[in-house]
């Protein structure tokens, strides 16, 4: 098998995760899709995604990684939470979802050298994924923007929420600025990207994305700023054009970020705070504490919880929230010991986005887009091969005459 082969098998196979994380429940669409159909498409992309892993790595050959290995702990602690039946079945489904897809991360793990072919794999299929919200809203505005999500942007197509949309478009601006910043990418290539993506996360009136894009860029380029010309110039205008924008488009930035709402349905993040607090507040045995209620469908009395950190500890507890805080902490340590690169930079970007996005998005603890993001956070953080030392020329020994040897 070629390398160019193996390489197109493995962006299918990241093609395929990406398929998996896109979700089964959403906005309504043009076409009223069944939710067992999707869920059998995103479970078949992770069987798919798993069998081409294997069949192009049948020696099983791995690079150690901290990153997975909390995983598969993580895995552990699922099906311990699970096995007691509290939150049905499905909680043993999901367990054996979260750990095929752990186990095709191991598999892919010998193809992270630190390089950044899985980031451009990322911006390609996220943004095909853009491409198909784009068309939906073309073909009926009025199904893409309902009003039950208050005019914001959803998936007509294919079922995807407001938040989701933002997330997607968010890393794919996000990544291919640094990619622009660090020569790997055209002006124009950038902008046939960026400026559609920038459209649609206007359309969803996403805070988080907004802020985590914002945030994210600002940490990892102040990674490049000591080492990139490019990145200085960039930062400049960017801390002028925002401080311009803050001063003549206040009034409009503030009414777009409340999106209509008081004052007081904003302070406790539209409802998010009063189920954060009932979840807290309610009674657990020292197992359910420990251990959590098995995975669920992330929601607490019937309402979304909407913050990764409770959502693992209403799921896998305590130990599980260890474990994704672990996760968190040596990606984000590693990060800062590498040295200055615009794989870190990619790697920064994306930890910091993930970990912002934490506080009102769930996905830390299963399989999900995020999940997907940290994972090729720690792609890019893996130290290159060494290279194997040039074989030398063996030097040709003089024949010494019989009588001279005498």
């Amino acid at each position: 098998m070629t390398a160019d082969h193996t390489s197109r098998i493995v962006g299918t196979v990241w093609g395929l995760l990406v398929l998996n994380t896109l979700g089964s429940a959403g906005a309504k669409t043009i076409v009223t899709i069944p939710r067992s159909l999707i869920q059998m498409v995103t479970m078949g992309a992770l069987v798919a995604a798993f069998t081409l892993a294997l069949l192009v790595n049948l020696r099983l050959r791995i690079r150690a990684s901290a990153f997975v290995f909390l995983l598969t702990l993580l895995v552990a602690v699922s099906v311990i939470a699970s096995v007691h039946l509290e939150s049905g079945f499905g909680a043993l489904f999901r367990c054996a979802r979260l750990a095929v897809f752990v186990a095709t991360l191991w598999l892919l793990s010998r193809w992270w050298d630190g390089g950044l072919t899985f980031v451009r794999h990322h911006i390609r299929l996220y943004f095909a994924v853009l491409v198909l919200v784009a068309a939906g809203l073309a073909a009926s505005p009025g199904t893409a923007m309902p009003e039950y999500y208050g005019g914001r942007l959803v998936g007509a197509l294919w079922p995807l929420t407001p938040p989701q949309i933002g997330q997607y478009c968010a890393v794919v601006i996000g990544l291919t600025v640094l990619l622009l910043l660090g020569r790997r990418t055209t002006g124009a290539g950038a902008a046939v990207i960026i400026v559609p993506a920038l459209v649609l996360l206007a359309m969803t009136h996403t805070r988080t994305a907004t802020l985590g894009l914002l945030i994210g860029l600002v940490l990892a380029i102040g990674s490049l700023v000591l080492t990139s010309a490019a990145a200085r110039r960039f930062f400049a205008w960017a801390v002028l054009c925002a401080t311009v924008a803050a001063v003549v488009f206040s009034s409009a930035l503030q009414a777009w970020f409340l999106r209509g709402q008081s004052q007081e349905n904003f302070s406790n993040l539209t409802g998010r705070a009063k189920v954060w607090d009932a979840l807290l507040a309610e009674p657990r045995t020292t197992g359910e504490t420990v251990f959590g209620t098995g995975l669920g469908d992330k929601s607490f009395g019937g309402l979304p919880i909407d913050n990764s950190w409770l959502a693992v500890y209403h799921e896998q507890g305590l130990i599980g929230v260890a474990i994704v805080a672990a996760i968190v902490i040596v990606l984000g340590a590693v990060a800062l010991l590498r040295p200055p690169s615009l794989s870190r930079a990619c790697a920064i970007f994306l930890i910091a986005y993930c970990g912002l996005s934490s506080y009102t998005e769930v996905g830390l603890g299963d399989a999900s887009a995020y999940l997907l993001h940290l994972t090729l956070a720690a792609s890019l953080l893996v130290p290159p091969a060494a290279a194997a030392p040039p074989a030398t020329a063996e030097v040709p020994q003089r024949r010494v005459p019989r009588w001279a040897r005498r």
